[in-house]
């Protein structure tokens, strides 16, 4: 029965802060502009630095508390922490609130991790920036560094396998939301910062 608690982090999750954002900065729907995602660099990209801050802060906020609540209520559930984590980043993925037309979970993922492991979630913010700066490309920055979480994971806490496994889930999601980019990265027509879809 305990793990009905995961209704908890999967509506936390649900509460779009992109869309949100769209509608308090611009009045607009923001999967109805740009990429159609309801991420934080759509909301960058169409109304510009103070909404994608706005979405950014807290859609990792959301996945910290996620694991915060989890971890304070059920401080023996290692399980049901990282279950949470998990949920809270479906939820923000495909959220019940919004048809299910969500974001790719990079920020909820930053989240849950610096609940989890600060030190992994520094490498991983610092690695995205980089790649970021040095490419302009959003989605190739998000892609590395959440491919590096299973490589994190294992040499922090590799004594503990469903660590291991947690972020290699938390990895797929992530590849698996950014499959269109991948293409486009691929296909050499991906846009990057600063430019308008």
């Amino acid at each position: 029965m305990i793990y009905f608690w995961l209704i908890v982090p999967y509506l936390l999750g649900s509460v779009s802060f992109s869309y949100i954002a769209g509608k308090i900065f611009g009045g607009i729907d923001i999967r109805t502009v740009g990429s159609g995602n309801a991420g934080a660099t759509n909301v960058y990209r169409n109304l510009g630095l103070k909404p994608f801050l706005f979405a950014s802060f807290f859609d990792i906020l959301k996945g910290l508390l996620a694991v915060v609540l989890t971890k304070s209520l059920f401080p023996e559930n290692e399980i049901l922490t990282i279950l949470s984590a998990v949920a809270v980043i479906i939820g923000h993925n495909w959220p019940i609130f919004f048809g299910f037309k969500g974001g790719k979970g990079i920020a909820s993922t930053i989240g849950v991790v610096i609940g989890l492991h600060p030190l992994s979630a520094l490498i991983v913010i610092a690695t995205m920036a980089l790649i970021v700066y040095i490419t302009r490309y959003v989605s190739l920055g998000s892609l590395i560094s959440t491919l590096l979480l299973p490589i994190l994971f294992y040499i922090f806490m590799g004594d503990k396998l469903y660590y291991i496994i947690f972020a290699l889930v938390l990895t797929i999601m992530a590849w698996y939301r950014h499959r269109s980019n991948i293409i486009r990265l691929l296909n050499g027509t991906e846009s990057k910062l600063g430019q308008k879809k």
